[in-house]
């Protein structure tokens, strides 16, 4: 029977996306699990994965063509299989179809997409290069403005700036040559003394501020702040380390995910979503990690954390998070996250509260595991102490409901043996 692909929705703000390259032809066999084409977002490079067997009967739309959000963009089917195309991709059209057309009401779908997106992608100097290129050329210090694109329109796209760099004379910056294994550094141009420098907002930062401003605005926050013991944590931490050979190490978010997780299963209102006038609670237990990525962030998700060991959830969240800051996530990585922690410990910050991640309920701010003194029986010792704020939705639950929750997820911390449990 013959199966629609269609442009997947890679969060809340997603409408769409561009499909950049067919990794697998016309006529040719598909098993589950083979990647059948790269798609590009706002956000990252976008691998998307068959679900069945069969073969790839038809490409519904070609490479370098922007897709709305659920489009059908290939079928699969039996080989043998003789497939209606017209009344199959028969649908009404979509609310971003909508929107393209009410931006050019007079113009095609592909006039109207170029009327609603004639400047996304675009450098000073009218050059057209995809986000996922222009990290690439940022990180290797080349100019993108040297680069002929290959892309629709002459847009730049990834390949047009890997050619580059495999191009002998092509300029690459001294700092990637010195320090190949180094963490690249965007380094921004100097600013003349007593002038002021215009940067153009990037569409992944414009998103970003669209999506908290309207989550600060139409959702009632409180916060809740505890500090928890890290002692007990941080030496279980270290004996299980020691157990583990390198690339498979447990870091302190790990066990916070965890805990989070095994908490919620006692209040699934905090694992929760407002849905017009109800409350949908959800029925997995799916914790979203806060990434830092170029321009912004990204939310990658290890599904049913409650049900993950410590080791699978660290496997889990090192595989999404190192897919997500290479540009390369998959619809798995970031879609379905029920509840959020976002952890700034490794940027020594004591303490700090999280907007939260629309239409999730909840989401958990780390601080720093400490050194501070302590005091145990009467006396002043050394201890480590950690900070967490939760950022509540009022609409689906109340400061007493959070703050049980809270001690639950204390007992998790300070009694970390309950984690591998």
């Amino acid at each position: 029977m013959a199966e629609k692909i269609t442009m997947p929705k890679l969060g809340f703000d997603m409408a769409e996306g561009t499909l950049i390259r067919w990794v697998k032809s016309e006529g040719e066999q598909i098993t589950k699990g083979d990647v059948l084409a790269e798609i590009e977002t706002d956000k990252a490079t976008v691998e998307v994965e068959a679900h069945s067997v069969g073969v790839m009967k038809k490409h519904i739309v070609q490479e370098g063509t922007v897709v709305p959000v659920g489009s059908v963009i290939a079928v699969i089917g039996d080989e043998e299989e003789e497939i209606d195309y017209d009344s199959l991709l028969q649908t009404e059209p979509t609310e971003v179809t909508s929107e393209l057309k009410e931006a050019a009401p007079e113009a095609s779908l592909p006039e109207a997409k170029a009327a609603l997106g004639e400047k996304e992608g675009h450098l000073p100097g009218g050059v057209k290069a995809s986000p996922l290129a222009r990290r690439v050329a940022d990180e290797m210090g080349i100019n993108l403005k040297t680069i002929t694109g290959t892309g629709q329109d002459g847009r730049i796209v990834k390949k047009d700036v890997e050619q580059a760099i495999a191009t002998p004379g092509t300029r690459i910056s001294t700092a990637m040559e010195a320090a190949p294994g180094a963490i690249p550094q965007v380094v921004e141009p100097a600013i003349p003394p007593g002038e002021s420098v215009e940067i153009p907002l990037s569409k992944l930062r414009s998103i970003i501020g669209k999506r908290m401003t309207s989550a600060k605005q139409h959702v009632p926050h409180f916060y809740l702040t505890g500090e928890y013991d890290a002692d007990p944590l941080m030496d279980l931490r270290q004996a299980l380390n020691e157990r583990l050979p390198e690339g498979e190490k447990l870091s302190v978010n790990d066990f916070i995910v965890r805990a989070a997780a095994l908490a919620l299963r006692q209040f699934p209102n905090l694992n929760a979503s407002l849905q017009d006038d109800k409350i949908l609670r959800h029925g997995e237990i799916n914790i979203g990690i806060a990434v830092a990525v170029e321009d912004g962030l990204l939310t990658v998700v290890v599904r049913n954390a409650d049900q993950k060991s410590l080791r699978t959830i660290s496997q889990s969240a090192r595989t999404a998070i190192s897919r997500a800051r290479d540009g390369r996530v998959r619809p798995e990585d970031v879609e379905g996250s029920t509840f959020t922690v976002s952890n700034l410990g490794m940027f020594d910050i004591e303490n700090f509260i999280a907007i939260i991640n629309p239409p999730e309920a909840c989401i958990l701010a780390i601080g720093t595991v400490m050194d501070v003194p302590v005091v145990k029986e009467d006396e002043i010792v050394p201890g480590k102490r950690f900070k967490a704020t939760l950022s509540a939705d009022h609409r689906v639950t109340d400061g007493a409901e959070a703050a049980q929750w809270m001690q639950v997820f204390k007992t998790m911390i300070e009694d970390p043996l309950k984690l591998l449990i």
